[in-house]
């Protein structure tokens, strides 16, 4: 059943615990990343929460330097991220995986479909970016799906004295793509802390298509459009 807008803006707002601020903070730099004219009663409508909360919530984030508005034309308003606000949605996304009930079997779907689809294409040497929760799950994912992993990338867990003979989870740990062989078909961004970096840097020397994501990590394919000063 669809709410109505008088209902949106009179119910009670959420409890403002911290698992309810990131998720809410959250929502609201998604929404804006997707579509500078985003309106506050959309964002309210679909994050579920009160206008006023949401209006509070968007003030908080201009306030902070994470979104910047400009006037649009017939007095409406075009919300941008900022750099920070760029970074803080990829650091919030990180920070409220780990703390979600459905985190694995989320991270288990959905590493499957990716391996299914690299079976399907012949893809059988992968390279995880990142070592994480979810690099271990995609461990056990790669292997139901015929899919070998040769190695993670992970210029982070080396040490100046590894030398690339770190593991992790029983693979070998590479600082670079290079480093595991010619033979690597396509790299899945498993990193939780960084996802969004590790995506960028993968970008500059690896096909787009061949750099596998999951919709878990938040991760933008495009480049983020910014405010203009």
């Amino acid at each position: 059943m669809i709410q109505n807008t008088e209902k949106l803006e009179t119910r009670q707002s959420r409890p403002a615990g911290d698992g309810s601020e990131i998720e809410i903070t959250l929502g609201l730099l998604n929404a804006v990343g997707e579509n500078s004219a985003v309106t506050q009663r959309s964002i309210a409508r679909d994050l579920d929460i009160a206008l006023g909360l949401a209006n509070a919530y968007l003030k908080r984030c201009v306030r902070k330097g994470l979104i910047k508005v400009n006037q649009a034309p017939r007095n409406r308003y075009a919300y941008y991220l900022t750099p920070s606000g760029f970074a803080e949605k990829s650091r919030l996304t990180s920070t409220y995986l780990l703390n979600s009930f459905n985190f694995f079997r989320q991270a288990r779907r959905q590493c499957s479909d990716v391996f299914a689809v690299c079976a399907e294409k012949g893809w059988e040497r992968v390279a995880l970016a990142g070592c994480s929760d979810v690099t271990e799950i995609a461990t056990l994912c790669a292997r139901e799906n015929n899919i070998e992993i040769v190695g993670i990338v992970d210029d982070m867990t080396l040490s100046d004295d590894d030398s690339g003979r770190a593991e992790y989870v029983g693979l070998p740990v590479a600082a670079n793509l290079s480093d595991l062989g010619n033979k690597v078909k396509a790299v899945l961004v498993t990193d939780t802390s960084r996802p969004q970096e590790i995506f960028d840097r993968l970008s500059k020397s690896v096909p787009a298509d061949r750099i596998l994501t999951i919709a878990l990590l938040n991760i933008s394919r495009e480049q983020p459009k910014f405010a203009e000063d």
